[in-house]
């Protein structure tokens, strides 16, 4: 007998689809997308965690702690300092959202 599995279409989010609620998931999103640019960094840096945590101002347990996507573990503000230490460039949008900006193009 084969069981079936139910699919359900994901929201985009896999913090959304976690439970989290938007504002937590868009900041546990951005946090995420940096950590992953750091990590990327020091992999192609061929520098051991040890020089490539002090390039970035953090200890080598800390840097390790990243590496290892102990999200929870870092504010925003932290990843992007940690990121701009490294000569890594963030930058950040926002925006209204879409129906937000609907209204306000339909007052104008």
């Amino acid at each position: 007998m084969t069981k079936r599995v139910k699919m359900v279409r994901g929201s985009g989010s896999v913090f959304r689809d976690l439970g989290f609620r938007e504002p937590e998931a868009r900041n546990l999103a951005l946090r995420s997308e940096v950590m992953i640019r750091i990590e990327e960094f020091v992999e192609r840096s061929g520098m051991t965690q040890a020089r490539a945590a002090a390039c970035r101002g953090l200890t080598q347990p800390r840097l390790n702690a990243l590496l290892k996507g102990k999200i929870d573990q870092f504010s925003l503000e932290a990843l992007v300092n940690a990121a701009t230490r490294a000569g890594l460039q963030v930058n950040v949008l926002v925006t209204a959202p879409k129906r937000m900006r609907e209204r306000l193009a339909a007052n104008s």
